[in-house]
């Protein structure tokens, strides 16, 4: 075993007698050594404690009643894995063996898993369809109803297989309609991420777009064993159904298999050819009935006629004659027409005589004799109105004037010279503010410009330190030095050109003994 690590013998030192190894040495070769043994291996196990971290690649454990391996699945291989790592389900992963030094133990890089038998498998599915019955998505309240008559269908199988034909020749003979298929794969590992993508691709359509938006949905696939309608058990499926806006008919395989699609799904079909039955009615039905329903409503409209021309004759014999019905009111036109002329004569003649009694008391004497005492009434208050208001106008000039006395120009000019004064000594208080502010502000930038010379690298030159530039840039190590073109060293008083002897061939790397000349370098200068 030893002749596998093939690592160089190292020097024994005087009073030693075994070979010293670093921790990276021996890390390397039990790596070696695991890989070499094993190669790619198949391990059966039961899975524990899943993660899937941000990065995309998927960690898991592998064990059994004794002990327990670390598992894991690189994210480009974990997209393309049949069967996603479930906690408690018992698999057989196929992959290699290695170890990771940053802990020191052994893990198994997995670029397969398939389940370990058929118990597992269901069980796998039990426990699956038990978690998204939890979440409601089987609930029969989230279920739509099939529309009677669709417009459009569109059906989500394969292209190539017979569900199609039987479907368009069921569909063709029962009611014609516009079908859109969308061709997926319907075993296999892109089974699922097909599936789903159909079913989400169908309702993100826009209703009146170039592709028509269906108004039903059919997913159909023919008979097989478990593992060939195993997509359609896949979560993603399942979630893509229950969300669907447009009604959904499941009909995958025959009548004794069941996936979780058809939990989920609104209707579930025991074949594609059920499906189709499922979706359209029988056009020459159609036709009998609506023949049948037609000659029932012509008949019974003519019943109705005939119904109530009967009714109106019967209620036409209980009526009066008409001479009856208008007689008396006849009678009674005829004689308010005889005592109307009388009427009016009476009623003008009583008009005419309250007209020649309110005609004598309006005399024009009696006229004239009210104006003159109703004028005499209103010369009075006209004469003290007059005299009221030349009272008012002369208080109102007097008053005016004693105004135009108090507002003189010197006495104006009083407040302008007050505020003269106010404002030079406010004009004298912002000066002195403003040199006050203005000599703080220099004080504060001098002491900053003083604190930035004392951190800046020249005040750290004039101590004894030197700044090397190689090729215009600040070279930070050995072998930056020995690549550049030309040096430069600057030191407080002025910079130093010079040229590396070593700059023209690339130097070689060689393992650093911890000598002081750097393990026999060529010299800088």
């Amino acid at each position: 075993m030893s002749d596998l690590f093939e690592m160089p013998e190292p020097e024994v030192p005087q009073g030693q007698n075994a070979p010293e190894f670093t921790v990276s040495e021996l890390s390397g070769a039990v790596k070696r050594v695991i890989e070499g043994e094993f190669g790619r291996v198949r391990v059966r196990g039961e899975i524990g404690r899943v993660s899937r971290p941000g990065s995309g690649h998927l960690y898991f454990d592998l064990k059994d009643d004794r002990a327990t391996l670390a598992a894991i699945v690189w994210k480009g291989q974990a997209s393309r894995l049949a069967l996603r790592p479930e906690e408690g389900l018992e698999v057989i992963a196929s992959g290699r063996l290695t170890t990771f030094p940053g802990q020191s133990k052994y893990q198994m890089i997995v670029d397969d898993i398939v389940p370990a038998g058929m118990g597992a498998l269901m069980a796998m599915l039990e426990k699956r369809r038990a978690a998204l019955a939890a979440e409601g998505l089987f609930d029969p309240a989230r279920k739509q109803a099939l529309p009677y008559l669709p417009t459009v269908i569109g059906v989500i199988t394969s292209p190539s297989g017979a569900v199609i034909r039987d479907i368009l020749h069921r569909l063709r003979d029962r009611f014609p309609s516009q079908v859109v298929i969308w061709p997926v794969a319907v075993q296999g590992d892109r089974c699922a991420p097909d599936v789903a993508a159909a079913i989400r691709g169908f309702n993100a359509l826009a209703p009146g777009g170039p592709v028509p938006r269906p108004d039903l949905l059919i997913v159909a696939r023919g008979g097989g064993s478990v593992e060939d309608l195993w997509g359609f058990n896949d979560e993603a499926v399942v979630r893509a159904a229950a969300e669907s806006a447009i009604p959904l008919i499941s009909a995958v395989g025959h009548e004794t298999d069941t996936t979780l699609i058809d939990h989920a799904a609104d209707r579930r079909a025991p074949t594609p050819t059920a499906a189709a039955e499922m979706a359209v009615p029988v056009l020459a039905d159609l036709q009998a009935r609506l023949s049948e329903g037609g000659a029932r409503l012509m008949g019974g409209i003519q019943r109705g006629q005939d119904q109530r021309s009967q009714r109106l004759r019967d209620v036409a014999r209980a009526l009066p004659k008409a001479d009856a019905l208008m007689g008396p009111p006849r009678q009674r036109l005829d004689y308010w027409a005889e005592r109307l002329p009388m009427a009016l004569r009476g009623a003008a003649t009583a008009k005419r005589v309250r007209f020649g009694a309110m005609a004598a008391l309006m005399r024009a004497d009696l006229l004239l004799r009210f104006i003159t005492n109703e004028r005499r009434g209103l010369s009075a208050p006209s004469e003290r109105l007059h005299a009221a208001t030349r009272r008012g106008q002369t208080q109102k000039a007097r008053d005016l004037a004693r105004l135009h006395d108090r507002l003189a120009p010197q006495v104006l000019m009083r407040p302008t010279q007050e505020a003269r004064r106010a404002l030079d000594a406010l004009s004298r208080r912002l000066n002195a503010a403003a040199q006050g502010q203005t000599a703080t502000w220099r004080a504060r930038l001098d002491g900053v410009e003083r604190l930035r010379q004392t951190l800046g690298y020249e005040q750290t030159l004039r101590r004894g330190y030197a700044v090397v530039r190689g090729d215009d840039q600040v070279v930070k190590s050995r072998a930056e030095a020995l690549l550049a073109k030309r040096i430069e060293i600057q030191f407080h008083d002025g910079r130093l050109e010079l040229a590396p002897r070593a700059a023209a061939r690339k130097p070689t790397q060689q393992p650093d003994d911890g000598s002081p000349d750097g393990g026999g370098q060529p010299s800088l200068f």
